[in-house]
């Protein structure tokens, strides 16, 4: 069954209030829903006359849940809703307001992040396209990332791997915000099957963001961590000499370095243990 949802050229969200509010109350007896049908509206109407955005949202986004579960209501219905509300950051009296209505829409779209995880990276990259700060968009995508991993879609975010570094420059964003990003990059490909010289290459980008300044002690763990495992993977990988000899993709260990001394001795442990597995997992 497909739920019509009619809307006005001025005020399309309005519409949407009331379709959405009708479906998450469909289960109970019109004396229910027609009086908090009609309050919702009257309150939702209220928002725009005020140019109350924020409460907009907020309001808007209540039953989304509700929304993203209905076996009533098409994904392609699913997603207009959800664009309307998307489009309420154009209609923001300032970039940070429009951040903050941001904020709300990616926390609604990762919870439950199993439940339609394509669709809803798809409504992410339209949130993008429609923020206006560049650093609303940054968050937006980091959120995608988040998502594709959560809910096993990867295959929406890869294609856009190779536009980073252009992002990166474009969103203006530091080194912190660099060093999650290309870590969440990194972690995605590592599962991914074809991908070890694009993996070797975030991971790299990721170890380059440590310049081992006193205020970086709390990530160097995490840092630890990943090289490590990367060493395996690069042990154990049948892409081991293509990553090797291709141009720019092989892992630098001045990276390591930079993220402490130390990591070269535990990278150096870690080759010898696995050597020694080898050795004797052939002898078994």
């Amino acid at each position: 069954m497909v739920t019509i949802i009619n809307t006005t050229e001025d005020e399309p969200m309005l519409a949407v209030v009331r379709s959405t509010v009708e479906l998450a109350w469909a289960d109970v007896g019109a004396e229910v829903t027609d009086p908090e049908v009609a309050r919702l509206c009257a309150e939702a109407q209220q928002h725009v006359l005020a140019g109350r955005w924020l409460d907009m949202a907020a309001l808007m986004l209540a039953s989304v849940d509700l929304l993203l579960l209905a076996t009533r209501l098409s994904d392609k219905d699913l997603e207009c809703s959800l664009t309307v509300i998307c489009n309420l950051v154009t209609k923001a009296g300032s970039e940070d307001e429009a951040l903050e209505i941001a904020r709300l829409i990616c926390a609604k779209l990762t919870h439950q992040p199993g439940e339609k995880p394509t669709l809803r990276i798809k409504v992410l990259f339209s949130l993008y396209n429609l923020l206006p700060s560049l650093s609303g968009k940054a968050l937006v995508y980091r959120k995608a990332l988040e998502l594709a991993a959560a809910g096993k879609t990867a295959d929406c975010v890869v294609p856009t791997f190779k536009n980073i570094d252009a992002f990166v420059a474009y969103w203006g964003i530091g080194k912190p915000e660099q060093r999650d990003l290309f870590l969440a990059v990194t972690r995605i490909l590592k599962d991914q099957k074809g991908m070890t010289k694009e993996y070797f290459k975030f991971l790299n980008k990721y170890l380059a963001t440590f310049d081992g300044s006193s205020d970086e002690a709390d990530a160097i763990g995490a840092a630890k961590e990943e090289a490590a495992a990367a060493i395996i993977e690069f042990v154990k990988s049948s892409d081991l000499y293509q990553v090797l000899l291709s141009s720019g993709s092989h892992l630098r260990l001045r990276s390591c370095v930079r993220v402490e001394k130390s990591l070269r001795a535990i990278m150096l442990m870690i080759l010898i243990l696995w050597a020694m597995y080898r050795f004797l997992h052939t002898r078994t």
